[in-house]
């Protein structure tokens, strides 16, 4: 009898991945606040997350393919960066905050799958 880890694991190794790139698209705004007319990016992480639930590969899209949604500036710039780099700032820490739950959570599932194998 094998284990299927896609499945022991859950949504928290798909929710890890979206983490990540989210993590990617968050920098390159940040690293984009002084590009005249760059347009920040995000992902929203519960719509994709719920379309990876029901659709059930397992497997990410790219996110460059569509997935990304325009973040609304609150102050627009003369330039046409939409980038403020307070939001964006605020939105990585919590992204990289909300990581660290993830992989937390999935620690202990690996904890407790271990446990079992070993009969404890």
């Amino acid at each position: 009898m094998s284990i299927d880890f896609s499945k022991a694991m859950g949504q928290h190794a798909d929710a890890l991945r979206l983490r990540a790139e989210r993590t990617k698209v968050l920098a390159s705004n940040i690293a984009n606040e002084n590009t005249p007319g760059y347009q920040a990016r995000d992902v929203d992480f519960a719509a994709t997350l719920r379309q990876l639930n029901e659709g059930g590969d397992g497997l990410l899209t790219d996110t460059d393919a569509g997935e990304l949604q325009y973040r609304v500036p609150f102050h627009a710039a003369q330039d046409g960066n939409t980038v403020e780099l307070g939001v964006e700032q605020a939105a990585f820490a919590q992204n990289a905050q909300d990581f660290g739950a993830s992989l937390t959570f999935l620690n202990m599932k690996l904890r407790g799958l271990a446990k079992a194998i070993n009969g404890q």
